[in-house]
């Protein structure tokens, strides 16, 4: 309370896709800093729900949090009363279809919702004066001849599937209302992220999982190809940080520690206490053969570092895995 006896304003955020993986800690960060969160997601079942509502269950303790199921992709989200008049501080847009190999399957809901739903919510920022939008973007984006460890300014045009053309297309429709409108942009490209409750069809949580319960260990490759991991923590610290103003920039974001997935199976094999049992398949051409992100442009500009070390989070994964197994073990992988 203020002298006058009037409440102190608090930031509101409206935090799209909120009961997805990075922006239910994105939107716990800021509900701990006193902030208030709205929350949108349209709780699809592009893998296990079972999933969302456990993060979803955690936001709703907290009396700051409000939820509305609604869908970024539907236009009619402009018409809807629980976003009008809410004097929001900023959108963050992590509302997404992710994953390269499900968009081969359906590439037409990857372009409505990262693509379609992103213009919706340039527009609703135009609609309700709202000053800052961040949106979610990909390191996918940078297809497989990308200079590592690989700067922003690397060539991104050259998607190698509809996931990555996806958020492409998002990134340039927020520079065009930057430009326009001089809406203030981020673009965080994420790198390889994980931890507690991620997604199921990452490879994190599918070999833990398997691993814990003595089933075939589905590896695509010979193991050798690498990827930059970084806790979900810090890509919500990182997050956070890029609502700073900035004009229109984009930052990478994760991918500081690379390892091969062969040594992420002897890392989770530790920690588990057991053995993988591997089951080898023809690389996937979707794939990238590796990721290793620059962040040098992070760290200059908004100050920020990982935190959070491969084995720490990996050990805090495992810990999750067995506090939460009873349900965890039956979330489908695929």
């Amino acid at each position: 309370m203020n002298s006058g006896g009037g409440k102190v304003a608090v930031d509101r955020y409206l935090v799209t896709g909120a009961a997805g993986f990075i922006a239910s800690v994105v939107a716990e960060f800021l509900l701990e800093g006193g902030a208030e969160v709205v929350g949108i997601d349209n709780l699809n079942d592009a893998y296990d729900p079972r999933m969302k509502e456990y993060r979803l269950n955690r936001l709703r303790e907290y009396p700051g949090f409000s939820f509305h199921k609604l869908d970024v992709s539907d236009r009619s989200l402009l018409e809807n009363d629980s976003l009008k008049g809410q004097g929001f501080r900023a959108v963050i847009n992590l509302a997404a279809r992710a994953g390269v190999r499900d968009s081969l399957k359906d590439p037409w809901v990857y372009l409505e919702t990262n693509t379609t739903g992103t213009l919706n919510l340039l527009e609703l920022c135009l609609q309700e004066g709202i000053g800052k939008f961040l949106l979610a973007s990909t390191s996918s984006i940078y297809g497989n001849n990308a200079p590592l460890p690989t700067p922003e300014s690397a060539e991104s045009s050259l998607p190698l599937q509809a996931y990555a053309a996806s958020k492409k297309g998002a990134e340039v429709l927020a520079y065009a209302y930057h430009y326009l409108h001089g809406l203030d942009v981020s673009i965080a490209r994420y790198f390889t992220v994980y931890g507690p409750a991620g997604r199921p069809d990452m490879v994190m949580f599918r070999f833990a999982k398997w691993i814990a319960e003595d089933m075939p260990v589905h590896l695509n490759g010979d193991g050798e190809q690498s990827r930059g991991f970084t806790y979900v923590d810090d890509i919500a610290r990182g997050t956070i940080a890029a609502l700073k103003p900035v004009g229109y920039e984009i930052f990478n974001l994760g991918g500081h520690e690379v390892i091969t997935i062969n040594q992420l199976i002897s890392l989770l094999e530790k920690y588990l206490g057991a053995k993988a049992r591997i089951e080898h398949h023809p690389r996937h051409p979707a794939d990238m053969l590796t990721s290793h992100a620059d962040v040098s442009k992070a760290r200059d500009l908004l100050g920020w570092e990982p935190q959070v070390s491969l084995k720490e989070g990996v050990a805090r994964l495992v810990d999750w895995y067995q506090k939460e197994r009873e349900w965890a073990r039956d979330i489908k992988t695929e």
